[in-house]
């Protein structure tokens, strides 16, 4: 396998890097997340994977892979981001309670002479939360750094998410089986 760099902080997508058995180092880069108002929402996610792996282009040398990712939790044509503070949290979770949405997790994969950019989507239902779970959540697990203000691994996914369509990683930050398969074919 060729060097691996993971432009993210995420713990999550470290974990399920490692998980998955690729070794990888991080160098993660702090880049511009603005979007024209006009893009259409599922594209926005891929955009960004593109503009993080770009930012650290600088670091390929020879046979390094930059393995950029970004996620936004869809509801109809709105992105629901990471919540500024508790109340957009709250606001966040009571627009997802009982509804379906879409996490799309946009990937870019950028060697010294290849790039290639990609999305996946995966519908999540969940059932409808009190004001109580809500607060339990927000106070128990800080989603602060979280895209629509949750993590599926975490109390929300095992207790109130009763059905997920497409890849279950995705919904936490990194569709592995698309992943996996772009890295075996590169």
């Amino acid at each position: 396998m060729r060097p691996i760099i993971l432009a993210s902080k995420s713990p999550r997508r470290s974990q399920l890097l490692t998980e998955a058995g690729i070794e990888f180092t991080i160098a993660a880069f702090d880049t511009n997340e603005d979007f024209d108002p006009a893009t259409p929402v599922l594209e926005v996610a891929p955009l960004l994977a593109q503009r993080k792996a770009r930012a650290g282009a600088h670091l390929i040398q020879d046979q390094e892979i930059i393995l950029a990712a970004d996620s936004t939790v869809v509801i109809g044509d709105v992105i629901l981001n990471k919540p500024e503070d508790y109340t957009d949290a709250v606001r966040m979770l009571r627009m997802l309670s009982g509804n379906q949405h879409t996490v799309v997790t946009g990937v870019c994969l950028l060697g010294k002479d290849k790039e290639l950019v990609f999305a996946t989507h995966t519908k999540v239902w969940f059932d409808p939360l009190t004001d109580d779970e809500i607060d339990y959540y927000i106070q128990t697990c800080a989603p602060y750094d979280k895209a629509g203000s949750y993590g599926a691994q975490e109390w929300i996914g095992h207790c109130k998410i009763n059905k997920i369509e497409g890849s279950y990683p995705n919904v936490m930050g990194l569709p592995m089986d698309a992943v996996y398969r772009a890295l075996t074919n590169w």
